[in-house]
């Protein structure tokens, strides 16, 4: 997507938000009996989709550094996107953690 990982980061987690706000609400206004057999094929469909998205925002752009020859900037800008990931996760998970404590 960019070469500024912590915008990857930041959109990945967004997306996984996004995403899971809506599997958590979705079944108040669709249940499983209605879609039917559509339910494995919008599954699978989601996920594969899904790995598509990460893909694109985590490793798109360090093949192309590692193509033009940049292999050290490749593995700087992986890392420092799963990082960021890592440390958007985790921040995530303590103020779960900390609202959750409070009520």
């Amino acid at each position: 997507m960019s070469k500024n990982p912590f915008v990857n980061a930041l959109v990945a987690s967004g997306y996984i938000s996004l995403l899971a706000t809506a599997v958590f609400t979705l079944p108040r206004y669709v249940t499983d009996n209605e879609l039917g057999v559509m339910a494995p094929m919008l599954f699978l469909s989601l996920f594969v989709f899904s790995a598509a998205l990460m893909g694109y925002l985590f490793v798109y752009q360090p093949v192309l550094l590692v193509i033009d020859g940049n292999k050290k900037e490749a593995t700087k800008l992986f890392l420092t996107t799963v990082f960021t990931f890592a440390c958007i996760t985790i921040v995530i998970f303590l103020f779960w953690l900390l609202l959750r404590t409070a009520l």
